[in-house]
């Protein structure tokens, strides 16, 4: 078992009911990484529907408050299994206050009545480009993966774009890259938002919304994501990502609300 699967490994109490463990080495700032805390959830959910041929299709998160380091508990409910498709939700508590609300959606493939596709964005090749050392990362949890940069501007560089993104890979014992890797790496990289700044700011996320593509294929590391964020007001920025793998298949969609408090 990796790393990372042990990091996100939920322990059944019965009657739809889980427990996990907040692990600083996977914290942002404030809590844990809204990816890492989405990964958990996606297992927690994946193991009560105990339906391996309906696969994660879309999992939906509000962060109503960050975790501290710890046990904590899942409660996940099937909402409804219709022929093809089953709704769950699932709710976090830690020290009798709620942390967290999400909605998942699981199903078999259905008939197309169409299939089209953008093309996979074009980017250098991943042995082509050097790695940045995260020895010495703003967080715990940029630590647990090897990047290379390959899309947007500097880190901090007062771009004119929100957009930034790259080669994605775990540094250590190698999960497969499955919906629970892809739920941990649409928040993975850093912000969007931080190529426009000068300095680090918060950017704790309020909501994470997750479809997933290409459930079920068998994919090679490393992953290529890429994010842009669009608009920031009010103290809010949106930001849309796309998780793509080496061979150009689309693995998964992202948009996320986050804040960016100075």
């Amino acid at each position: 078992m990796s790393v990372f699967e042990q990091a996100t490994a939920v322990t059944p109490l019965g009657d739809g009911r889980w427990t996990a463990e907040a692990d600083p080495e996977w914290f942002a700032t404030v809590g844990p990484n809204g990816g890492y805390t989405a990964a958990i959830v996606l297992r927690a959910m994946t193991e009560t529907l105990a339906a391996p041929e309906r696969e994660p299709r879309s999992l939906t998160l509000h962060y109503l408050r960050p975790l501290v380091a710890g046990p904590y508990e899942i409660g996940v409910a099937v909402k409804r299994a219709g022929r093809r498709l089953s709704t769950l939700s699932a709710r976090i508590e830690q020290n009798g206050q709620m942390c967290l609300l999400a909605l998942g959606a699981f199903s078999e493939d259905f008939e197309a009545a169409a299939e089209y596709a953008d093309p996979a964005p074009e980017v250098p090749r991943p042995e082509t480009v050097e790695a940045i050392p995260q020895e010495r990362a703003l967080v715990a949890v940029a630590r647990r993966f090897v990047v290379r940069p390959a899309v947007g501007g500097r880190l901090f560089g007062q771009e004119d774009e929100a957009l930034t993104g790259g080669w994605i890979e775990f540094a250590e014992s190698t999960p497969p890259l499955d919906a629970m890797a892809l739920a941990m790496l649409s928040d993975a990289w850093i912000p969007s938002p931080f190529v426009r700044l000068d300095r680090p700011v918060g950017a704790p996320t309020v909501d994470l919304t997750i479809h997933f593509r290409a459930p079920g294929e068998q994919v090679e590391w490393p992953a290529l994501a890429i994010f842009r964020s669009r608009f920031a007001h009010a103290g809010f920025f949106e930001e849309d990502g796309e998780i793509w793998s080496a061979d150009g298949r689309l693995l998964a969609q992202s948009r996320q609300l986050g804040l960016l408090t100075p």
